[in-house]
């Protein structure tokens, strides 16, 4: 019916049940308008007639669709030699790019990557002269809207427009007339077949539950008779699940949605064609279009959204003057749509029967065996399976490539080389030393350490003194050790030991309670092993190591800086240190015991002032001298104050 209007040029809404053929209803007109090589050698046409760009336009929905009607019009037009692309996404764009500009007569694409290269200049529309919209409800839904009219603008105003579907609204019938010229609408449909779906295909319809599902499919895919089956559902995660549980239960099964890749998708479709899988769970992208010869079930795993997907699903079965059967099940929140959907096509499944996997009237309906079980036993697992059939490389888009293709390196960098590979080392490693303003600790450690001298004897003191002990210097050729130390005030000097004098012998004995005495720990402070790395800042070693000193013997001032330890930074002030008065008998001796005292500590809370103590009359020098102040040392407690002594 389609035939002759068509091929008179006249715009066009083709509408009949699904598996009558629509494809060639629209397909042979194209194929017989479009200009060949063939046409200017029987004289038909013109050489300038002859153009590499697109005569002839088909838009499709789904990326399966676009394939498929692109082998059809191949078949068709072989003869004529014909050259038909199909251009859809989720492939690489060199390949169908360099396709176009080799020439092309008639394109088959998607919506998404058509206005893609038209975009770019890589497919040009100007030469169109027939555009088909097929499956023109969905084209024209509210998804498709936009970009069906982007396409249109492309097109020259002067072109012939056809749409072709198995369901046609009334709505969708007036959006297209806006598109058309004095369109015809052919409906064609058989006297005898006056409903809405295809009287070869048998309906059942199931309220089942949602836990019993996958065990009720298990022993539908059992029955006699049954050949290829599809099964549908709403969601990509649901037809996952769906195929893997019937993977696990012995069944040759693949999957196509949206989440695959389309080298997987296409895989699935391929493998299903061949028989090496004979059940395909997939959602509604391969519910329209879909040709595959020897589908004998159909299983609507859940409920369709509406009238329309339920006679697109159910119509890949019974195509072409075959039988097939069609089963639905209902679960019970779905038995409101399920009544919508049955009162749009006038059905008599209005109270969908309460069917479970044991039920006896499922076994009778479909022809089940008794007795079949959930799992496919093992001497009817004959087909291949999906991993028999291989996957093809598509060059996909959209970062499903390997890792390299994401941006991810390999480990060790792209400068990374073998070992032996290396250059060897020209040069010698880099000596790094720590030093302290500029000076080399190491340094710095000898000559601390050649300071001090060896003492000459000592008289023979009297009893209770102890002599001063002799000290060797260090070897001077043999290099000091590398030294670290870590200081908080910066400051570079390391702690220099006091530099010991002879003294002369002690003229009369003198009491043990009123002689200065030699502190020889102090003075092996000095040549011990370099201090260690703390935290805390390193308190200065004092390495006083004072000889008997003679009655009368003035403290020189260089030798009293020399005793001073560097001051510490402290929070708070340093609290006054408290002066004790120098016995009578030996003023110096005082002088002597606060050089040797330890650096007080730091607080953290404010030092009590200390109580100062006068000093006998019999020693009036000893106040004329400022005593010599040691650095605090920190601590946490308060400094308990010293008691009076008056």
């Amino acid at each position: 019916m389609t035939l002759p209007v068509a091929l008179a040029g006249n715009d066009v809404i083709g509408q009949a049940k699904t598996g009558t053929g629509k494809t060639l209803g629209f397909g042979l007109p194209l194929l017989q308008r479009v200009v060949v090589s063939a046409d200017v050698d029987a004289g038909r046409a013109s050489a300038d007639q002859l153009t590499d760009s697109p005569q002839a336009l088909v838009v499709v929905p789904t990326r399966e669709l676009c394939q498929q009607v692109t082998n059809d019009l191949l078949t068709a037009g072989k003869v004529r030699n014909v050259r038909v692309a199909a251009i859809y996404g989720g492939r690489a764009y060199e390949p169908q790019v360099e396709q176009l500009r080799k020439g092309v007569d008639v394109v088959v694409g998607t919506p998404g990557r058509l206005l893609d290269l038209a975009g770019q200049k890589k497919l040009n529309l100007k030469q169109v002269r027939a555009l088909v919209l097929d499956e023109a409800d969905e084209m024209l839904d509210l998804g498709f809207l936009p970009d069906v009219e982007k396409i249109m603008g492309m097109l020259p105003v002067k072109r012939q427009t056809m749409l072709f579907s198995a369901t046609m609204p009334g709505a969708v019938i007036g959006l297209a007339r806006r598109y058309m010229s004095q369109p015809t609408h052919i409906r064609a449909s058989s006297p005898d077949d006056l409903g809405a779906t295809v009287a070869n295909t048998t309906q059942h319809v199931f309220r089942a539950h949602s836990m019993d599902k996958p065990e009720l499919v298990s022993r539908i895919l059992q029955a006699e008779g049954r050949s290829l089956a599809m099964i549908f559902c709403r969601t990509k995660r649901t037809a996952a699940d769906v195929a893997e549980q019937l993977e696990k239960r012995g069944f040759a099964s693949g999957a196509v949605h949206g989440d695959l890749g389309q080298g997987a998708r296409e895989q699935a479709l391929r493998a299903f064609r061949n028989g090496k899988v004979d059940v395909l769970v997939c959602t509604d992208v391969a519910a329209r279009g879909i040709d595959v010869e020897g589908v004998t079930h159909v299983i609507n795993y859940q409920t369709p959204e509406d009238e329309k997907t339920y006679l697109h699903r159910i119509g890949r079965t019974g195509r072409a003057g075959a039988y097939g059967t069609a089963i639905t099940l209902v679960d019970w929140d779905d038995i409101p749509r399920w009544q919508l959907i049955n009162k749009a096509l006038d059905l008599p499944f209005n109270d969908p029967e309460e069917t479970y996997s044991t039920s006896p009237h499922l076994f009778e309906l479909l022809g089940i065996p008794a007795g079949t079980k959930g799992v496919l036993p093992r001497a009817d697992r004959t087909r291949a399976g999906l991993d028999a059939e291989a996957v093809e490389d598509l060059g996909e888009t959209g970062g499903r490539g390997n890792g390299a293709s994401r941006g991810r390196r390999p480990a060790g960098g792209p400068q990374a080389a073998p070992a032996d590979e290396r250059p060897a080392r020209t040069r010698a490693p880099r000596q790094r030393r720590r030093t302290r303003s500029g000076e080399n600790t190491a340094e710095v450690a000898g000559a601390t350490a050649a300071s001090v001298t060896s003492l000459a004897p000592v008289a023979p003191a009297a009893p209770g003194v102890e002599s001063a002990v002799e000290v060797s210097a260090p070897d001077a050729t043999r290099p000091a050790p590398r030294r670290r130390r870590r200081t908080r005030s910066g400051s570079a000097a390391a702690p220099e030991a006091t530099v010991l004098t002879e003294t002369a012998p002690l003229a009369a004995p003198v009491e043990p309670a009123e002689t200065a005495v030699a502190v020889e720990p102090a003075a092996e402070e000095a040549v011990r092993a370099p201090r260690r790395r703390t935290r805390k800042a390193a308190e200065p070693v004092e390495a006083a190591a004072v000889a008997v000193l003679a009655p009368v013997t003035p403290v020189e001032p260089a030798a009293e800086e020399a005793v001073k330890a560097p001051r510490r930074r402290t929070r708070k002030a340093a609290e006054p240190v408290l002066e004790v008065p120098a016995p009578a008998t030996a003023p110096e001796a005082v002088v002597a015991d606060e050089a040797v005292k330890t650096p007080r500590r730091r607080t953290r809370k404010a030092a009590e002032p200390a109580v100062e103590v006068p000093a006998p009359a019999t020693a009036p020098e000893a106040s004329s001298e400022e005593p010599v102040k040691a650095p605090r040392r920190r601590t946490r407690k308060a400094a308990v104050a010293e008691p009076d002594a008056s």
